[in-house]
């Protein structure tokens, strides 16, 4: 399955007229509209997830969109990454395709911790490539026992001279197998839990790197469990101080986490587009599906989802970037509504198809299986559910 499932269309724009949106983002949006409809993609094989993925990072950077995955300084369009931007960009390519969408993400999600605390030689080296497409990045968090319970990581570093030498285990690392380079988190040992992790960058052909296993999922993307054996690197590849770890994770995923929600109403407005034309078109009790009070109930709910979600994403990413505030609950309540809601539209709408929504090769089969990551990766909603509750009692005097 391939090509004729990519959209070039544009989602509905009614929502960049909110006071969120700042006049940049609505010439950002114009440029992905165009760059889209004029076929900018390409053509998407899905059936090689790897090849597809290299040519998409090839493409974006060609086409200038990586540069919003990294600061102005090293290539990028703003002084710092905008929650913003890369919203619009993530929900306008997971409108398009899924691959599209996840080529992008990756970019900054990999590098950026780097972005943050990164030395000035590591982000020059690496930064401006990754805003080029001439690199591709990947974050390495998960571990096969340590998945939402980061504290549990047993993956280790130890000094050693100028050196680090890591050891251990990296499992469902998006981009693992066509990475150039990993943000890894490892045990140093500082302190107990997560207050003895560190951050580092880590080449793919650094010896004592490898990749241990590709992993094969629903909606296919490069993943694979990655392996640290001896793996000695320069300390200059820390990021940040020793222990402070834990803290570059969040703050990176703080910055990420409201496109992750962006990404699922990308999905969704593509879900309710192809329900609606079918609704309209669909010859039913001498009507059309669209006439049934039951279809255009199930439309109408389907609408108010995605707008409710909307604003609880567009609102994180203006907190951060405007009010430069925290967002750790807001982000969290963004993740787990929009993915949430996402899931029940594309269900809705896969029903309203009937017996071809489930047809491989169709849209809905496609987002059904979609979207289904995107309620567990970056945080399940399980998670979410606790991080607002965590910050609720935190803000109890």
């Amino acid at each position: 399955m391939a090509a004729h499932l990519m959209s070039t269309r544009a989602p509905a724009r009614d929502h960049l007229d909110w006071p969120f949106f700042a006049d940049s983002h609505r010439a950002l949006a114009a440029e992905l509209d165009g760059f889209i409809s004029k076929g900018g993609l390409g053509e998407i094989n899905h059936a090689d997830a790897d090849g597809a993925c290299k040519k998409l990072v090839a493409t974006l950077g060609a086409a200038g969109i990586l540069r919003n995955c990294v600061p102005a300084e090293f290539g990028g369009v703003s002084e710092q990454i905008d929650s913003r931007s890369l919203c619009l960009i993530r929900e306008t390519l997971a409108y398009a395709d899924g691959l599209a969408d996840f080529a992008f993400a990756m970019q900054g999600l990999g590098t950026g911790a780097i972005s943050l605390s990164g030395s000035a030689e590591l982000k020059q080296a690496i930064l401006p490539k990754i805003a080029k497409g001439e690199l591709i990045s990947a974050f390495a968090l998960t571990e096969p026992e340590a998945g939402s319970d980061v504290a549990a990581m047993s993956t280790s570093a130890r000094r050693d001279g100028d050196h680090f030498i890591l050891d251990g285990e990296k499992v469902f690392i998006s981009n693992g197998g066509i990475a150039d380079v990993y943000t890894v988190f490892a045990r140093t040992g500082e302190a107990p839990g997560t207050r003895g992790i560190s951050a580092f960058v880590v080449y793919a052909d650094t010896p004592g790197f490898s990749i241990a296993e590709r992993i094969e999922t629903i909606a296919p993307h490069p993943l694979a469990r990655v392996r640290f054996d001896n793996c000695r690197i320069p300390a200059s590849h820390l990021l940040g101080e020793p222990g402070e770890g834990f803290k570059i994770a969040m703050r990176t995923l703080d910055i990420f986490r409201p496109s992750v929600a962006a990404a699922a109403l990308g999905f969704a407005r593509r879900a309710l587009d192809e329900a609606v034309a079918h609704a309209k078109s669909r010859k039913m009790f001498g009507a059309t599906l669209s006439d049934l009070p039951t279809a255009q109930s199930t439309l109408g709910e389907m609408a108010t989802a995605i707008d409710a979600a909307s604003l609880l994403t567009v609102r994180t990413a203006w907190r951060r970037d405007v009010q430069k505030l925290p967002i750790t609950r807001e982000a969290a309540m963004a993740k787990m509504t929009a993915t949430e809601n996402a899931q029940w539209v594309i269900d809705q709408a896969l029903q309203m198809f009937g017996g071809r929504g489930v047809r491989v090769g169709e849209i809905t089969e496609r987002l059904y299986r979609e979207i289904r990551a995107l309620r567990i990766y970056e945080g399940a909603t399980e998670v979410q559910k606790l991080i607002i509750g965590r910050e609720l009692m935190k803000a109890v005097k």
